[in-house]
């Protein structure tokens, strides 16, 4: 699962002051294929994440989060600040230094095998990315899904990585069994503004395919237009060009939202604006140095050049879970599902095979090289 020969220090003070925060250090490595990326291995404590919910049915919701930090480098990552609770900060160190949780899969079926897990549904890629770049040599994911399948209980992923395509299999199998809805988290259809604000990220058009491949596979798949840039991708040519493709994609829904910029985010995006686009430096300010949020003229503006556009493509808007920010669980779709998922009991019998191979003490598969 880990490199080897790449070891930079086993002393957690020495290479993350931070980790001693969240549980044990294993070590710190480098290799050639993610140049200027530190990789930090550790044996997580815990794996389920408990955020306040906006349900009067759920007042709560889960998230499972196998990585800290993102090799994607999206400038508007919302996750940003959460690396200074490891006494880095939310610029270079989140794109550079990657917080890898190894036992994530082993650690998160212990938990959900406890009497008192009551099945909500788990969101994964709201905070980091699961299938960013390094999760090819990781592969923590599969893991993950079978914990969470062979448990019984419903999941979502949202991602911009198309590293998805590989656990297509695995995840039509889990949905067999539970809830499984999937994003792909797709904001910007202009080529060179994507490689400018998400360096890391796969194309635009390699995102596209990975939805239409798991629709092919009989799954889910929205598409989260989110968020639109102001004056950048707001144009009624760039939303009607991204809304052709996101049709063509095969795309089950679209969910949107304007850009937000929190503090420790709003700077770093104010610092890539003045690098790249200095002539929009002033609207910008005139949208935002007020709040974290663009004024409500204008989301009320975007909504309303947006809904004719979603219906002329006739694209379904989706909706996203209060809690997560990612999509609504069709697990919850109305109260009655609500209540019975709140009873529900793992699923009896024998798992199916790519389940049972992943789960702790099965056949499990190698780490793949890119």
């Amino acid at each position: 699962m880990r490199w080897s020969g790449q070891e930079i220090s086993s002393d957690a003070d020495a290479a993350l002051p931070g980790l001693a925060k969240l549980s044990t250090l294993v070590k710190s490595v480098t290799t050639p294929e993610f140049a200027g990326v530190t990789f930090h291995e550790i044996l997580a404590k815990s794996a389920l994440n408990r955020i306040p919910g906006g349900d009067s049915a759920l007042p709560f919701g889960w998230t499972v989060n196998p990585y800290r930090g993102c090799s994607h480098a999206c400038v508007y990552c919302f996750a940003r600040p959460t690396h200074e609770y490891l006494d880095l900060d939310g610029g270079d160190d989140f794109d550079r230094q990657i917080v890898v949780k190894v036992n994530v899969g082993e650690v998160l079926a212990r938990e959900l095998a406890r009497p008192s897990w009551q099945h909500h549904p788990v969101a994964l890629g709201t905070n980091t990315d699961p299938y960013q770049r390094a999760e090819g040599r990781y592969r923590l994911m599969p893991g993950v899904i079978a914990a969470l399948a062979g448990s019984g209980t419903p999941f979502s992923i949202l991602t911009k990585g198309t590293l998805l395509r590989r656990d297509l299999p695995l995840l039509a199998e889990a949905a067999e069994q539970v809830p499984v809805d999937l994003a792909m988290s797709i904001a910007i259809y202009d080529d060179d503004l994507q490689q400018s604000i998400e360096p890391g990220t796969p194309t635009t058009a390699a995102r596209l395919a990975t939805v239409t491949a798991a629709r092919e596979a009989g799954l889910s798949c929205s598409v989260f237009m989110m968020p639109v840039l102001p004056y950048l991708t707001d144009t009624h040519d760039h939303l009607h060009a991204a809304l052709a493709a996101v049709r063509d994609s095969g795309a089950t829904s679209v969910m949107y939202s304007a850009l937000h910029l929190k503090p420790g985010v709003k700077e770093w995006y104010f610092a890539w604006l003045e690098r790249e686009h200095p002539e929009l430096v002033q609207r910008y300010r005139a949208l935002y140095d007020s709040g974290t949020y663009a004024p409500l003229g204008y989301r009320t503006w975007l909504a309303a050049r947006l809904r004719p556009l979603l219906a002329e493509y006739g694209l379904e808007r989706g909706r996203s879970d209060p809690s997560s920010g990612s999509m609504r669980s069709s697990a919850l779709d109305d109260s009655e599902a609500s209540r019975e998922l709140l009873g529900l009991k793992a699923p009896s019998g024998r798992q199916r095979s790519l389940i049972a191979a992943e789960l702790p003490g099965g056949a499990r598969l190698q780490p793949r090289l890119f």
